[in-house]
């Protein structure tokens, strides 16, 4: 009678393998809000921002290749362009999604049978003994040498009764997921960053300019003042002074150069570049940044690839528990061997000389001393840290865009006031200047006009760096996605 015994337990299997021990993802609880505090700080030369959407998407949308064209720079899509072939940033983030790749078709390889082949030879003599002879002495018994080869096949597979294997899958799947989002997340603040520092070198070469054109106004003051001491018209206190304003701001402009080269050493380093063999031409002109167009939050949370990586890393820290769980249960492996085995290598390979097996083999611990258990409140532990990032992730996100919303909104009312104050300084240095030269006022009156014109300059190249800035940083918040879709013209 045949025994159904394996028939029967292969059945059981095929029935248990849809019985899992992983638990569904249950994405952070996070209220997102309606709509942004310090919207209502933007002008409406900035743009209006509505109420969102509740709720966040699971995967992010991708970032817009060349958003930093909004500026509508050459000089800065070719920096980009370099930064993308050259920054080793962007090598290590590509290096590490190929890394998780590999391990997800590692883990994947699980799920199928392994099989392999065998093949040996060998030649060995085996001893025949001793025995006492009828004298009692004892005599050696001659030993034989016997030839064995042996050819094969084996295989085995690992069923996936209880989720362990595709556990394992779901979680390597997760993480190079992951990889993936943080590659994007590197592209997208290395593309921030050389917006950023390619900003700031423009304006620390408007402020050498200021400073330059400055000097030669200060240097005709100075000859000026030193003419009419030569006049007797004033005292050797007004050439004094002009010199040291003179000499002072010649300090400034010093100081400009150095940080012009050391903002063009870091731009050349964002692009992978020695110091050495890079060099930017000069312009002093700052691009103007774009308009801020009407946004919703939910979509900046579905956009931004760092929120759809920390969402990803969760899950993959979820299917790490359910992994940790399966190893409750036994674990069973069909098993399966078949080949030739002889003491003639000539006659291997015929029918009287095979041999098999097949079969299965359960296997389940009954004691580990609670290393189960240890390995699942770890798992446990990396799942509640994963969603603890996620939510901080997020929550940061919200923080920098109502950050840059006020800064933007309030760093546009400041440049108009600093533009009309600059104005206003250099009107004051021309009837001041015009005062001095008719002999009403003295120097120190030249002295104090000349350095509020310089002071409101400065400050108006900054403001217009900040500003800047600002856009930038709001840009990097929301994945550069401008959606003109939805703004508010």
């Amino acid at each position: 009678m045949k025994r159904p015994f394996v028939p029967g337990l292969l059945a059981a299997a095929l029935l248990l393998a849809g019985c899992s021990t992983q638990e569904p993802l249950q994405r952070p609880a996070l209220e997102v809000p309606e709509h942004f505090k310090e919207a209502a700080n933007l002008s409406a030369d900035a743009g209006l921002w509505v109420p969102a959407r509740t709720g966040l998407a699971g995967a992010a949308a991708p970032v817009p290749r060349r958003w930093w064209e909004l500026y509508d720079d050459a000089t800065l899509n070719q920096l980009q362009a370099q930064a993308q072939s050259g920054s080793p940033t962007l090598a290590q983030a590509a290096a590490r999604v190929r890394s998780a790749q590999a391990a997800v078709d590692s883990s994947r390889a699980s799920m199928f049978p392994t099989l392999g082949a065998t093949g040996s030879g060998s030649r060995a003599r085996t001893g025949g003994g001793t025995y006492s002879n009828s004298s009692g002495e004892n005599v050696a018994r001659g030993g034989s040498i016997n030839n064995t080869y042996s050819l094969g096949l084996n295989a085995s597979w690992e069923l996936d009764l209880w989720g362990r294997v595709s556990g394992a899958v779901s979680a390597s799947e997760a993480s190079a997921e992951a990889s993936r989002f943080d590659l994007a997340a590197a592209r997208l603040s290395l593309e921030a960053s050389v917006a950023q520092t390619y900003f700031s070198l423009r304006a620390a070469e408007a402020q050498q300019r200021l400073l330059k054109e400055t000097l030669a106004a200060y240097e005709q003051s100075w000859q000026l003042t030193i003419n009419r001491y030569r006049s007797g018209v004033v005292s050797s206190a007004d050439v004094a002074q002009a010199e040291s304003q003179y000499k002072s701001t010649q300090a400034q402009w010093i100081e400009s150069q150095s940080t012009r080269a050391q903002l063009e050493h870091a731009l050349a380093a964002l692009l992978g570049k020695a110091p050495a063999d890079f060099s930017l031409a000069d312009t002093g002109v700052l691009p103007t940044p774009p308009r801020v167009p009407a946004m919703l939050p939910s979509q900046l949370l579905e956009q931004r690839p760092d929120i759809a990586s920390a969402q990803r890393s969760a899950a993959a820290a979820n299917a790490q528990v359910g992994v940790a769980r399966a190893a409750y249960f036994p674990s069973l492996t069909l098993s399966a061997t078949a080949g030739y085995r002889n003491s003639t290598l000539s006659d291997l390979l015929s029918l009287p000389n095979l041999f098999w097996s097949l079969g299965p083999s359960l296997a389940l611990t009954l004691f580990d001393g609670g290393a189960r258990s240890a390995a699942v409140e770890s798992a446990r532990a990396q799942l509640d840290l994963a969603s603890a990032n996620y939510r901080q992730t997020v929550i940061t996100a919200l923080q920098e865009v109502e950050d840059n919303l006020v800064a933007a909104g309030s760093l546009t009312e400041e440049l108009k006031a600093q533009t009309e104050a600059a104005a206003a300084a250099r009107k004051a240095l021309t009837v001041t200047s015009n005062q001095y030269k008719a002999g009403i006022v003295a120097y120190l009156n030249v002295l104090s006009a000349q350095t509020t014109v310089l002071s409101a300059e400065r400050n108006l190249i900054d403001l217009r760096n900040q500003r800047l800035a600002a856009v930038n940083t709001l840009l990097k918040n929301v994945a550069g996605n401008w959606d003109e879709a939805v703004s508010a013209d």
